[in-house]
């Protein structure tokens, strides 16, 4: 029996993508943001909320957009290595 963990995606794999996306949006999406509000008049702690949501969405949307376009033209998230016949069975 394999263990659940072990898989072999063919073309991208979504889970790599959906990880990725996670992790980028935040260490680059949140100074991003922080950098962004200073511009901006937010008096009330909804109003810093709804802007943080509405600038982190797009933020959100371009960056899995970007990292899906990577994984498909690079193979990502797979170790950048072809399945070989021991490997599928």
């Amino acid at each position: 029996m394999q263990p659940v963990e072990r898989t072999s995606p063919e073309g991208v794999d979504f889970g790599w993508v959906m990880q990725m996306t996670f992790v980028t949006t935040i260490l680059v999406g949140s100074p991003i943001v922080a950098l962004l509000s200073l511009n901006a008049t937010l008096p009330t702690w909804g109003a810093r909320a709804v802007f943080a949501i509405q600038v982190g969405a797009v933020i959100w949307f371009v960056t899995a957009i970007a990292l899906y376009v990577y994984a498909k033209r690079t193979d990502a998230g797979d170790g950048g290595a072809r399945p070989t016949k021991e490997t599928e069975d």
